[in-house]
């Protein structure tokens, strides 16, 4: 019960907070949309910058946790995207869009303060190893497939869906952070020294990220109403709740993971899928609903994912 009320109810009480705010009408969905866009367009990649810049990149290398943790996000996908097109029969566009859901944890706005609370602000430099390749992989993934499915019945350009696939990915902000973090980082080990001022400012950015982007989540998933396609949602929940975890862990045992990177790989992959699943169905028009009430359900089952897995760890 400590790690339910000591580690998981503190961030579920902002993304609570949130959706209570916007139930009553205190806060807009103009305003929820305004601080999701200073989250996730600014804070968060500023939290992104500052921690990658200052990784330990030798130190936090560990092959064993990326294979671990994005063969557990690959067989996800592919077990949602298989069982929506061949099972529930939808579309080949809904297919992958399921699958997306199934891959993407929330590895950032959860993972973070999650593995935070629970053991220290020194344990996220796993996670911050496993975000640095995140979201240009999956994204990257996830939008190659979609305009693979898009493209069926044509002749396929692999250049144009390449570029089209590397072009979406670079104009995110995220991604941005990411790559300003890793050349800064290589500068300093050049010998650059920053002025305190700069990090000043720099920290005073991302200190702002999390708890907006908690409270700007609860906010959004308030909108969200969980309604039809009962059992795409069902399997969006299983896979990235269950069996993204549970292979991750598997694995982890496997290689003899450290207890610190393995913490960081079961964590995050036991994470709900987050807004950027509804993000990504919504830009291609495809499977929204389930997108949308999966990231609702699946945020309120991952209490209780949550709490398992940090029980179970070491």
């Amino acid at each position: 019960m400590t790690i339910l009320f000591d580690v998981i109810l503190p961030v579920f009480i902002i993304i609570g907070f949130g959706s209570l705010a916007a139930w009553r009408r205190m806060f807009s969905e103009l305003a929820v949309d305004g601080l999701m866009r200073f989250a996730q367009n600014f804070a968060v990649p500023v939290l992104l910058f500052a921690n990658v810049a200052r990784l330990d990149m030798a130190g936090n290398f560990n092959p064993g946790m990326w294979i671990a943790f994005y063969s557990g996000a690959f067989a996800s996908y592919f077990i949602g995207w298989s069982l929506a097109l061949f099972r529930l029969k939808r579309s080949p566009e809904d297919a992958v869009a399921i699958g997306f859901c199934c891959l993407f944890s929330n590895s950032l706005l959860l993972g973070i303060p999650i593995m935070e609370r629970a053991y220290g602000a020194e344990a996220i430099a796993g996670n911050v190893a496993i975000i640095a390749l995140h979201s240009p992989l999956l994204y990257t993934f996830g939008i190659t497939m979609m305009e693979v499915a898009r493209a069926r019945g044509q002749s396929l350009a692999p250049g144009r869906i390449a570029l089209r696939a590397l072009s979406g990915v670079l104009h995110t902000p995220l991604i941005i952070g990411i790559l300003c973090g890793a050349a800064m980082n290589l500068l300093m080990q050049a010998g650059l020294v920053m002025p305190e001022g700069f990090w000043a400012a720099v920290d005073m950015m991302a200190r702002a990220a999390l708890p907006a982007a908690l409270f700007g989540l609860g906010g959004v998933i308030y909108r969200y109403r969980p309604e039809g396609d009962g059992k795409a949602i069902a399997l969006c929940c299983v896979a990235s709740l269950l069996i993204h975890p549970a292979i991750t862990w598997t694995l982890g045992q496997l290689f003899q993971l450290p207890a610190p990177p393995l913490r960081s790989a079961v964590i995050t992959a036991s994470m709900a899928p987050g807004v950027n699943a509804y993000l990504f169905a919504s830009i291609y028009d495809a499977a929204k609903r389930v997108a949308a009430s999966t990231v609702l359900v699946s945020t309120v089952l991952s209490i209780l994912s949550i709490w398992f897995w940090i029980w179970l760890l070491p």
